[in-house]
């Protein structure tokens, strides 16, 4: 009977009232799945184009701030590729600016389960042009999370959350694939008195696409541009 109750206490446990919330966090990323499903897509990141993709991340916490901690988030970005491709050598990519909504942000930390959503409104990302199907990209971004339990303990429900990503999109023909590694940090900002944050390390996957609203384009074949179509 011991050795029950210490394997069920070693495992978080989620209130029933973020349950409710979790369930419809979840119906609004398989609708925006649905429909980078029936979207047309185009083959990579282009001038002008746009991004529609569905990811979710965990990782556990790193060097600095609170310990023993977890996170585990999921959420939908839309992006615009905003330029043609720029820089010298290896270097050279198209800027991108994208928003994420975070409908669900968890944290597992030795007081408790917090459980949270997010939206990122500065997410500024270098899509490097290249000709094969991987499409590295590096990215910052920043944005504000809103918890049911102070995160960390004992600080506040309000923080924000800059971060730093370096990842890969792996094109396919129908959608594509991303993987990434992300270092994020979690903290009120001096909001409250106690401002211990959150340094995490995590690992995001998502599955998305890159599109283009203007009728009448099409791809220039080589190099990534959009020109009339005749």
């Amino acid at each position: 009977m011991r050795t029950d109750i210490l394997y069920r206490d070693s495992f978080p446990r989620i209130q029933p009232k973020a349950m409710k919330t979790f369930f419809p966090a979840v119906m609004l990323l398989c609708v925006s799945f649905s429909w980078i499903s029936s979207a047309g897509a185009q083959s990579r990141p282009e001038d002008g184009g746009h991004e529609l993709e569905v990811w979710t991340g965990g990782g556990h916490s790193a060097i600095g701030g609170s310990r023993a901690t977890s996170v585990w988030n999921g959420g939908v970005r839309y992006g615009w590729v905003l330029t043609r491709p720029h820089g010298p050598g290896f270097l050279k990519g198209r800027f991108e600016y994208a928003v994420d909504a975070v409908p669900f942000f968890l944290v597992f930390q030795p007081a408790n389960t917090a459980y949270g959503a997010g939206f990122n409104p500065f997410v500024l990302k270098w899509n490097f042009a290249t000709r094969g199907r991987i499409v590295p990209y590096f990215e910052l971004g920043g944005g504000v999370l809103y918890t049911n339990h102070d995160v960390p303990d004992r600080t506040n429900r309000v923080n924000f959350t800059p971060s730093a990503a370096l990842g890969a999109h792996i094109l396919r023909e129908r959608y594509n694939w991303s993987v990434e590694l992300r270092y994020l940090h979690v903290s009120n900002a001096g909001l409250d008195v106690h401002n211990s944050g959150i340094n995490t390390v995590q690992v995001r996957l998502g599955i998305g696409r890159f599109f283009n609203h203007g009728a009448g384009l099409k791809s220039q074949p080589g190099t990534g541009t959009t020109i009339p179509r005749p």
